[in-house]
């Protein structure tokens, strides 16, 4: 899935292009997403090997990492994609964070080549991934000074802000949920009750504790109030040292990355099945009905809505027609007395107003008598 995946898929366009070109093209390019992530892709001809890309993004999160820029831990993450290939330029271009070197020269020309520019794709999930695994490294830190246990507000996504919340021994995660459906909160809160129960099993016991509330945490005390109104509740993670030794690190930070994704996915994806599941039922019940007959013959056969509908249409013409005999018969009734000197009388003084019809109305001619 594409809400999933590390790398930019636009920007992988871009630099497989320049990549497999025949001849040198001159690119200088400015691509955005999410609003708020820029890249500025520059190829010239005189270096037909050599690549420039800068990138803007907002930091995971503004008042730990906004003062201190690219941290030392980040930009040796940023150089594990590539060695050969991809080069940090100090300092950066203006109104970037980091710019980037690539020599597409040192590809090897193989599918190793596919890989590699996915990497460098990816630099972004990379920026952000390397600053949230910083936070989890140290988790045995044993740092209680004051203001330490105060909560960090991350943001990966827009307007998808969580929580990490430094305490003794362990590392919680918050995640207030939002949803914009009233079907879609009934999906995800019986999903969540749904992982609270696996997770405390004892197949699943070396994988983070998860806990649901419907209101916010004590930890979030003190937060803006805009930041903790939810209808979804909170889904919460208890993360300790086992849970980031190895490779473990990189699971752990790219699931809390992505957890919004893959809860809006799940609920997704439930929605689908419950609407063909809703459609299948009323097909058999349909297909019940037209097999169906009435034993006094009255009514043959349903043939599903689309035939009573042409029923209920015909009852109504059918209605209307009698409607229509009658008002003519009553007409017919009413102009059989005639008053002499009475259609000069209605004309100067019973003037009725003229009103608009739809459906439009036939005039009917009178033979009073005018003299």
């Amino acid at each position: 899935m594409a809400s999933f995946e590390r790398a930019s898929p636009a920007l992988k366009e871009i630099l497989l292009r320049i990549y497999n070109a025949e001849k040198p093209i001159e690119v200088d390019h400015h691509l955005y997403e999410f609003g708020s992530v820029e890249y500025h892709i520059k190829s010239s001809v005189s270096e037909p090997q050599v690549t420039y890309l800068s990138i803007s993004t907002p930091f995971l999160s503004q008042g730990v990492f906004l003062s201190y820029g690219l941290s030392p831990f980040t930009l040796k993450m940023v150089r594990q994609i590539s060695t050969d290939v991809l080069h940090i330029v100090e300092p950066a271009n203006d109104g970037y964070q980091l710019t980037l070197r690539l020599d597409f020269s040192k590809l090897p020309h193989n599918k190793e080549s596919l890989n590699i520019i996915t990497e460098v794709s990816s630099v972004q999930a990379v920026i952000l991934s390397s600053q949230l695994k910083e936070m989890l490294q140290n988790v045995n830190s044993g740092d209680s000074s004051q203001g330490m246990y105060k909560p960090i507000k991350l943001i990966y996504h827009p307007k998808e802000p969580f929580y990490v919340i430094r305490q003794p021994q362990k590392i919680v995660a918050v995640f207030p949920m939002r949803f914009k459906d009233n079907s879609d909160v009934i999906i995800a809160t019986s999903f969540f009750q749904e992982l609270i129960d696996v997770v405390s099993l004892k197949k699943w016991a070396k994988v983070p504790p998860c806990n649901w509330s419907p209101i916010p945490p004590l930890e979030l005390r003190g937060e803006p109030f805009e930041d903790l109104s939810t209808n979804g509740g909170f889904v919460s993670f208890d993360i300790s040292s086992h849970h980031v030794e190895g490779k473990r690190l990189d699971k752990i930070v790219w699931s809390l990355l992505n957890f919004y994704a893959y809860v809006k996915h799940h609920v997704k994806c439930t929605r689908g099945f419950i609407q063909r599941r809703m459609r299948r039922r009323l097909d058999n019940l349909v297909e019940v009905l037209e097999k169906s007959r009435v034993e006094d013959g009255q009514i043959k056969k349903v043939q599903g809505w689309k035939k009573m509908r042409k029923m209920v249409a015909s009852k109504s013409k059918m209605i209307k027609r009698r409607w229509g005999d009658l008002g003519k018969k009553i007409k017919r009734i009413r102009f059989r007395i005639k008053i002499h000197g009475f259609a000069r009388f209605r004309r100067r003084w019973l003037k009725m107003p003229s009103f608009s019809s739809s459906t439009g109305y036939t005039k009917l001619q009178t033979n009073g008598n005018n003299n």
